[in-house]
């Protein structure tokens, strides 16, 4: 594990398939540019793994891949200009946040040509990286486009921005206070039983635009000592689209001690109408 990852920048140098001819963000595009970035602040974790030409693209070609968790979500991040990001330490970052955009835009034609689609990727890259040479729009689209086909709900973050956090003696404290959680035993319940426990949990979510028949995932999450979901145990996608914040239990104990619970949850969803003409 690398803990200084150093992020530059590399142009696709591959033929795009279906992209069309090169052109140049549309006015309605420019027009998207100039809103407000998201906003997002967490602890930076850097991998080396290997994603293949797909993640170097936009991940500059090197071997280190950056993340950014806030709470329990996992950004991807990707630069355009030459960043250095310290493994476990906390930043501030600025951009787009791809999914959000992309299920904003919406598809028209609900899922017939594929999610996402191709132009709403374009639109994604011209509102996050508005100085890109003209055929980066193009390529780039194409890139994110096959990584979000791939795993639509893992976010993808096109930066514009990023800042360290300075630390604070409130950090210490936290620290401490995460080395006794880890301390803490996990105990395993079955889903029925601890599902007597549950306090809050959200209506069913309509099923994304990438699965819109969905109507129910079996999802194994790790419940924390305060009630609420520490961890997700699962790669489905549907799970990791959950807000899991939302959740709450039950403070688990066992014979008098506070422990952690591995179990499943049932999440439903409303299969996504397709509207009428």
């Amino acid at each position: 594990m690398n803990r200084k990852a150093p992020i530059f920048v590399l142009l696709v140098l591959a033929l795009v398939a279906g992209s069309g001819c090169t052109s140049k963000p549309s006015g309605t595009e420019a027009g998207k540019a100039a809103a407000a970035p998201d906003r997002i602040q967490g602890k930076a974790q850097v991998l080396i793994e290997s994603g293949g030409a797909m993640d170097s693209a936009l991940n500059a070609g090197g071997a280190s891949s950056v993340y950014l968790w806030e709470g329990l979500r996992r950004y991807r991040l990707f630069f355009t200009t030459p960043v250095e990001v310290t493994h476990g330490d906390e930043y501030v970052v600025e951009g787009i946040y791809a999914q959000r955009v992309i299920d904003e835009i919406g598809d028209p034609d609900f899922g017939q040509n594929g999610y996402p689609l191709l132009s709403s990727c374009r639109r994604v890259i011209a509102m996050a990286w508005k100085n890109l040479p003209l055929d980066a729009y193009d390529l780039d689209a194409q890139v994110l486009r096959t990584r979000v086909t791939r795993f639509p709900a893992r976010p993808v973050f096109l930066v514009t921005r990023i800042e360290p956090v300075k630390p604070t003696e409130g950090g210490a404290a936290a620290k401490k206070d995460g080395a006794k959680e880890k301390e803490v035993p996990e105990v395993s319940v079955p889903a029925a039983k601890q599902a007597a426990f549950l306090i809050e949990s959200p209506p069913p979510q309509t099923s994304p635009l990438w699965d819109p028949k969905a109507e129910s995932a079996s999802c194994k999450v790790v419940i924390g000592t305060d009630g609420k979901i520490d961890r997700l145990d699962t790669g489905k996608q549907l799970c990791e689209s959950v807000d899991w914040s939302r959740y709450r239990y039950q403070p688990p104990v066992q014979g008098g001690r506070a422990v952690k619970v591995s179990t499943e949850v049932e999440v439903r969803f409303e299969p996504r109408k397709q509207a009428t003409s």
